[in-house]
């Protein structure tokens, strides 16, 4: 009791001060770029704490789907994205962090979306230390499924509408620059575990621990530069920047430290210049030292500053990239055992409710 007592009041001091006030603390970054206490290692990483393990990607996948399987499905998809987007473009960038976040962590199976699984358990991906308060864009998967499963019952999975909601916020929030050819054909998993989330880079990874991370996914360096462009868009909490004012831009800093203004949980725009455009200006801000996270700032290092410089430079170029990056990563395939099609994407079939 008192062990979690401690590791409880650890986490609260290391989230609302920042990395500063840690100074005496046992800190290391092994939650893969999250900040965690080392004290929280068995209660936080039972499951995974080796090396993630590389999963196989895409097979039985393919373009245009459900083109028989159910003709009205993507359009429906798309319909309930731009609805969203038009009216929150925040929304538009969560549905992309959301596919980034299933992809991740066993593979593309919609486990992200799961609050109750085959193993009954409560502490889904949702409540991971990645994903818990931060994740936006559920409501769009649920209107688009209940559109969908009224006009094709048990046809569409949960995992598909989480790629082509995805697929369909970068074309909207691109201003239709970027296109990407996503496949379908994915199945739904029935299990989600919190402590598997320690396999998504966080905002506080090096160079070599994000290079690690997407190669366990079987992406290469390149691509883990192409894929993190998406920080052109959305938000993101002053908890995990605010011990980086004096490595920024001073100017650029000394805006961000007004508006955080000491709290912790205020949010941020990631890219300052065009924060509502998925385009190439994050690079830009990558080499003018004017971006938010650590994993961000490191890009800019003799190990990928060629291809940060080739991006911010290239008119059409970190666009390309993108959509074949965004669709490699839809391949991404775990464990395929136990798979279904879900009629509610935030709860596994069969649990007493149909």
């Amino acid at each position: 009791m008192a062990t979690n007592k401690l590791a409880a009041l650890v986490v609260l001091v290391a989230f609302l001060a920042g990395p500063a006030a840690c100074e005496g603390i046992n800190i290391c970054l092994n939650f893969n770029g999250w900040l965690k206490p080392s004290i929280l290692d068995p209660l936080f990483c039972p499951r995974g704490s080796g090396p993630p393990v590389p999963s196989p990607s895409g097979s039985g996948l393919s373009y245009g789907y459900y083109n028989t399987r159910c003709p009205t499905a993507e359009k429906i998809i798309k319909d309930a994205v731009k609805k969203a987007v038009d009216e929150n473009p925040g929304i538009g960038a969560g549905l992309i962090r959301l596919f980034f976040h299933d992809c991740f962590v066993r593979g593309c199976d919609a486990s992200v979306l799961l609050n109750t699984t085959n193993s009954q358990n409560s502490d889904t991906e949702r409540e991971g230390l990645p994903n818990k308060d931060s994740l936006r864009g559920f409501e769009v998967i649920d209107e688009a499924k209940t559109a969908i499963e009224a006009a094709c019952n048990n046809t569409v999975s949960c995992a598909d509408i989480v790629a082509f909601a995805a697929r369909d916020a970068s074309y909207f929030l691109s201003n239709g620059s970027i296109n990407i050819r996503m496949p379908g054909g994915r199945y739904d998993g029935r299990e989600s575990f919190a402590n598997e989330t320690d396999q998504l880079p966080g905002p506080f990874s090096n160079v070599a621990q994000l290079q690690a991370s997407f190669a366990a996914k079987g992406l290469t360096s390149d691509e883990m530069v192409t894929l993190s462009g998406a920080h052109t868009i959305g938000r993101a909490r002053c908890m995990f920047f605010s011990s980086r004012f004096s490595e920024m831009d001073p100017a650029y800093a000394a805006k961000l430290r007004a508006e955080c203004n000491g709290n912790g949980n205020t949010n941020m725009n990631q890219d300052d210049v065009t924060s509502n455009v998925l385009d190439k200006q994050y690079y830009q801000n990558v080499l003018d030292n004017k971006v938010l996270f650590a994993s961000d700032a490191v890009l800019n290092s003799t190990v990928t500053r060629a291809q940060v410089t080739e991006n911010a430079d290239k008119a059409g170029e970190w666009e390309r990239k993108f959509e074949k990056a965004m669709e490699k990563m839809g391949k991404i395939k775990g464990d395929q055992q136990g798979l279904e099609i879900r009629k509610v994407c935030w709860r596994v079939n069969n649990v007493g409710l149909y």
